[in-house]
């Protein structure tokens, strides 16, 4: 029974063999081609800039329109979608609170260096910006201010401090020229005993004695004051030509409404502390005529700066306060070192700060041995009709003074063809076949204007 059974199942094993025999065999399945690896997604960092400003307390506005030129500037780059070192960079703004309390400027120091931040931008004011840059110095961040303008700053030796304005040695001795020339003989000098003010102070008296004014008063007061009428009564005493004051708008203002109140007589003249909308509005009416200056040319004659003033405004619906726009300039300097050195640690980018040749809204930026901002000009203002109203520049790159003169003549020389032209329209309808006497004359003082302003483009142009 056995050997049946393995008969029988040798048997079937057969057929099935012989049927496998028989069959075409299926061709195999050829595998496709493996598709390419997509490449890796580049990496992406997060580049912190710490930026510090009084976002509270009598200075805030300063503080505000400080912080919105910087966020100007970083929202530009972000996109741009900058690749550094490889990676995909975001810029990213840590904004501070320092009040304008050098105390408090030092603990916000400490907080961004522990956060690890990538740079520093700031602080505004000077007595905030000095203690604060040793810390900065200790940790190896570069800084960069768009305001703070004690030489003191610079001069400590560090190798991190950077300014991208003039100095108060630059500043106050322009003012002090400037007094001069406006036929000042003597001078009575008001400062709020902080670093700027009392820095720039300092050197405005050094220059308006050199220039030959005589010095018949010095009065102190502090940035949180408002009520100065018992130095100025004192003041009042000397019949002096003119005051002096070395702080910001948030006093500025209010003592030129209490000069007015007493009667006093001398004209005032302040820094770039005095030269916003908030002192005009803080004084009124006793704001007009008085002087301030500006460290820089005019924005409005500057290449991209009726530009930035348009961005600003329509991004943050406000009018520029003062430092707004050397704010955004120190953000794109520091970006730009970045950049070059191909790497955003400061270790590494922080030589390339020192190297910087850019051509910012403001200037074109580069850093002597200091740090401190070369050529720096400063522009004197006067208040009129509650607008600030360009009287000069002093100092400065002899160049910058150069294109704005260029650029102020050949808009002249616009001006003055619009006008030949419409006297030509005018002298050709007056008469058939030939112009009147009153055609004549309005081609000829067209033409004249289009000779002269080409007159002063060319003198511009051949300036040294």
């Amino acid at each position: 029974m056995q050997a049946k059974l393995s008969v029988v199942a040798l048997s079937i094993a057969a057929v099935f063999a012989l049927g496998a025999c028989g069959q075409k065999e299926e061709p195999k399945p050829v595998a496709a081609p493996a598709a390419p690896a997509a490449p890796a997604p580049k990496p992406e960092v997060t580049v912190k800039l710490g930026h510090v400003a009084p976002m509270t307390g009598p200075q805030a506005h300063l503080g505000k329109d400080n912080e919105n030129g910087a966020r100007l500037a970083i929202d530009e780059l972000n996109a741009q979608g900058l690749e550094i070192g490889g990676a995909k960079v975001k810029f990213e703004l840590i904004a501070e609170d320092d009040q304008a309390d050098p105390k408090q400027g030092t603990i916000v120091a400490q907080k961004l260096v522990d956060a690890k931040v990538n740079g520093i931008i700031g602080h505004l004011n000077s007595g905030t910006t000095i203690p604060a840059s040793k810390l900065y110095s200790d940790a190896g961040l570069p800084q960069i201010s768009g305001s703070a303008t004690n030489p003191t700053y610079t001069q400590q030796g560090f190798k991190t401090a950077f300014r991208v304005m003039a100095n108060d040695v630059q500043q106050g001795k322009a003012l002090g020229e400037f007094a001069a020339k406006q036929g000042a003989k003597s001078v009575a000098i008001v400062d709020d005993r902080t670093a700027y003010g009392q820095g720039l102070a300092d050197e405005f008296k050094k220059s308006a004695e050199a220039a030959g004014l005589k010095v018949v008063a010095t009065e102190y007061t502090n940035d949180k004051a408002t009520d100065f009428k018992a130095i100025l009564t004192k003041i009042k005493s000397k019949k002096d030509d003119l005051v002096f004051f070395g702080g910001m708008d948030a006093q500025g203002g209010p003592m030129a409404k209490q000069m007015k109140d007493l009667g006093i007589k001398a004209k005032f003249l302040g820094g770039d502390g005095v030269c916003t909308p908030e002192f005009m509005k803080l004084g009124g009416e006793a704001t007009e005529g008085q002087y301030c200056s500006l460290p820089g040319m005019p924005l409005e004659k500057l290449a991209k700066g009726p530009e930035f003033k348009d961005k600003f405004v329509k991004k943050f619906n406000a009018e520029i306060q003062l430092y707004s726009p050397y704010v955004y300039d120190a953000v794109m300097v520091m970006a730009d070192s970045m950049k070059r050195a191909n790497s955003v640690d400061p270790v590494k980018y922080l030589a390339e700060v020192g190297k910087t040749s850019y051509d910012g809204v403001t200037a074109k930026i580069s850093f002597d041995e200091f740090g401190d901002l070369k050529g720096g000009a400063i522009s004197m203002y006067q208040y009129k009709g509650g607008k600030l109203e360009y009287v000069e520049t002093i100092g400065g790159s002899p160049m910058d003074a150069v294109k704005a003169e260029v650029k102020e003549a050949v808009a002249e020389v616009k001006d003055a063809a619009k006008a030949v032209a419409g006297a030509a329209t005018d002298a050709a309808k007056s008469a058939a076949g030939s112009a009147t006497e009153a055609g004549k004359e309005a081609v000829k003082a067209g033409a004249d204007a289009v000779k002269g302003a080409a007159d002063a483009t060319k003198a511009a142009v051949e300036k040294k």
